[in-house]
């Protein structure tokens, strides 16, 4: 194990350490954490199982999953600036998010909000593989992706447009911005096996990764199946970016910002940016989130919107140096 994995490793366990201690019930830290390793009845145990376990939980598995996502599209795609949002399938699982919420399926069904989200990102995977074809390159698929993310945002605003009412438009826009607030182990168990799928086609990619930064040309002639990369890559996002967006909205620039951050520390090799930035991202998603509770805990802030206060302005000293390197 490199310094770097173990660093990060400690930093996430800490991380999750202060996530479970931390809340606005008033409970000590030994007495909360013995109760979730004893068990037993009472409000304590709940709370400690019931509310602050499993918001941990989610913020590892959905910032290790966004990390990782962010780190695979930048090395296949060459580039810096890409995310897992790049391809179309955060906007369209949103946007099947929240027809469940405009129609109110969502009040009718307790799963209907995941399962429409999950619904749309599958929809974005059936879009840009048929408007990249199969041996599409990697611009094709931008391009395929930036087209089918700017129609999933026309139409969430036609929803948000044509909500019957203020309220339900309230909640639209509440649930986009991000949260993992009120989720429970039911959310756990919705979102882990398909991140873990999605990991398990990711991981995997860091060879065909290395070779692409050769060339297309030079990888497909060192063996790799860029069309085979490409359906990993894609399904693999999907299955991440589709089970966060599922259970907690739509949190951005995780995947832009930790890959950015750790890829000076891993060197040029795209392989060895994966685990990084999968453990990176789950550190980045608790902070965060630790921040939501201590910062105006009385107003409800929202996760995506932290995430973005510190994203935005990372990403904006990318483009400067960027710009001063000629890029």
């Amino acid at each position: 194990m490199s310094r770097l994995t173990l660093a990060l490793s400690l930093l996430v366990l800490a991380l999750a350490v202060l996530s479970l201690v931390l809340g606005p019930a008033d409970i000590p830290a030994a007495e909360g954490l013995r109760a979730l390793l004893a068990g037993g009845e009472g409000p304590v145990p709940l709370v400690m199982r019931e509310v602050r376990l499993p918001r941990m939980i989610l913020a590892i598995v959905i910032g290790g999953s966004l990390g990782l996502a962010g780190a695979a599209m930048q090395g296949y795609l060459r580039n810096p600036l890409a995310e897992p949002g790049l391809v179309g399938i955060s906007g369209t699982a949103a946007l099947g998010a929240v027809l469940t919420l405009h129609t109110g399926l969502a009040a009718l069904w307790p799963l209907a909000l995941p399962a429409g989200a999950l619904a749309g990102a599958g929809l974005a995977v059936a879009l840009v593989m048929t408007l990249a074809g199969p041996r599409g390159g990697s611009l094709t698929l931008i391009l395929a992706g930036i087209a089918i993310s700017a129609m999933a945002g026309a139409l969430t605003s036609l929803v948000l447009n044509l909500s019957p009412n203020p309220y339900a438009a309230n909640e639209i826009v509440f649930w986009m911005m991000g949260s993992l607030a009120d989720r429970s182990m039911l959310h756990v168990w919705l979102a882990l096996p398909l991140s873990l799928l999605g990991w398990a086609m990711i991981l995997p990619l860091g060879r065909g990764l290395d070779a692409l930064t050769l060339g297309e040309d030079a990888a497909g002639s060192m063996g790799v199946s860029l069309t085979r990369l490409r359906w990993l890559l894609v399904l693999g996002t999907a299955c991440v970016v589709g089970a966060g967006t599922a259970v907690a909205g739509a949190i951005g620039f995780v995947g832009l910002v930790v890959p950015h951050l750790l890829r000076p520390l891993v060197g040029a090799r795209p392989s060895a940016l994966l685990g990084a930035s999968a453990l990176g991202g789950a550190a980045m998603l608790l902070a965060a989130d630790i921040a939501v509770r201590l910062v105006l805990p009385e107003r409800d802030l929202k996760l995506g919107v932290v995430t973005a206060l510190v994203g935005a302005p990372l990403f904006l000293h990318l483009i400067y140096r960027l710009r001063k390197e000629g890029l």
